[in-house]
């Protein structure tokens, strides 16, 4: 009779993770949906064809292996950054300042690029990664240390960082580390040594791999080790992970270290990988792209990497809807903030219904991450 019953729960339990995942994955799909048809109706007001439109945007992203390659590419940097603003999130912060961590990331990873020299190729790759994601790392410790031992909200210091990072990296890429070579004007580091560059398999940046694998370390680390459980207890109650003895103060600051690591991980791939150099201006809003990709994901290591390959293949092929079917580039940014404004709405009134039920009165940012 046990054996008879065994197939019975099987389907029962296949039956309930099935309903679990959609529960899941029905959020972003509806936000996506909606944006894609506010988009359509934005695209025929203004006089294009949405068919037209969309057919150009899929065949500019998917359309051939270079396409393909292109949006990896583009896919690549905001894995990093999605991931970096998600697992901030397991511990209850929300880390605007992955845009500057990202940015002294690729900064520090192209000046280790061009100025150290003589190492073999891959090592020299792996070390001006490892300096431009430890100086993101670095950089977003001083809010998460802020955050331990004063209170101070990391939403408003990593914005006011952001700012700090911007106007360091301009400084530095027009003046001590800016390209000199036949009188070039343009703040920008000199390209990196060949021996830096992180390659190709064909169209398929190498950097992508990379950023699959850092999604899965992440998720093991947050789900199979002490560390992560106390991640994730201190993200959704820190006065209960601080009377079950765990240290609140450590695991935040290590929170922000690990997710600024990540942001200039993003920043290093950027410039290694798909630039050759830092130039302002190619980093633009990389980090910032990072909280649609986490939201949009359910901050899951594993749904940041479809989400961000949406982003990427919008990025991607932009410029061919708007070659081809007389499309404003900007329609794409204009759908993108459509499919962030759904989700985020969506997790607010969820918030609400859970706080009134629980008999509460409000809602705050923090905990984001544990829906």
């Amino acid at each position: 009779m046990d054996d008879q019953q065994n197939p019975i729960e099987s389907k029962t339990s296949l039956k309930e993770q099935l309903h679990a995942l959609w529960q899941v994955i029905s959020v972003p799909l509806a936000a996506v949906l909606l944006a894609l048809i506010i988009g359509a109706i934005l695209l025929a007001v203004s006089g294009a064809n949405p068919i037209k439109a969309y057919s150009a945007l899929i065949d500019g992203s998917f359309g051939s292996m270079k396409a393909f390659g292109r949006t990896l590419a583009k896919a690549t940097p905001l894995i990093f950054s999605g991931l970096a603003v998600a697992f901030a999130f397991k511990a209850g912060l929300f880390n605007i300042g992955a845009q500057g961590q990202l940015l002294f990331g690729a900064l520090a990873s192209a000046a280790a690029g061009f100025m150290i020299d003589g190492l073999p190729p891959f090592l020299h790759a792996t070390l001006a990664l490892l300096i431009g994601a430890i100086a993101g790392a670095l950089f977003a410790a001083i809010p998460g240390a802020l955050k331990a031992y004063t209170g101070a909200h990391e939403v408003i210091t990593t914005i006011m960082l952001n700012y700090v990072a911007i106007n360091i990296t301009d400084y530095l890429a027009d003046g001590p580390l800016k390209d000199t070579t036949n009188g070039n004007i343009i703040a920008r580091t000199p390209e990196i040594l060949e021996s830096a560059v992180i390659p190709t398999i064909g169209d398929i940046p190498m950097g992508f791999f990379l950023a699959v694998l850092t999604a899965v370390a992440i998720w093991w680390l947050l789900q199979r080790t002490t560390l992560g459980y106390e991640i994730r207890t201190v993200g959704i109650s820190p006065h209960a992970a601080k009377y079950a003895g765990m240290r609140v103060a450590f695991t935040v600051i290590l929170t922000m270290i690990i997710s600024g690591f990540l942001a200039g991980m993003g920043g290093s791939i950027e410039s290694l990988g798909i630039v050759g150099r830092y130039q302002p201006g190619f980093n633009a809003n990389l980090g910032f792209d990072g909280i649609t990709i986490a939201l949009l994901g359910k901050t899951h290591p594993f749904g940041i990497i479809p989400a961000a390959i949406l982003i990427g293949a919008m990025k991607a092929g932009a410029s061919t809807m708007q070659f081809d079917a007389g499309v404003a580039k900007e329609i794409t940014d204009v759908i993108q903030a459509f499919m962030l404004f759904f989700v985020t709405a969506d997790m607010i009134v969820r918030k609400i219904i859970r706080s009134k039920a629980e008999g509460g009165e409000g809602i705050t940012l923090s905990g984001w991450g544990q829906q």
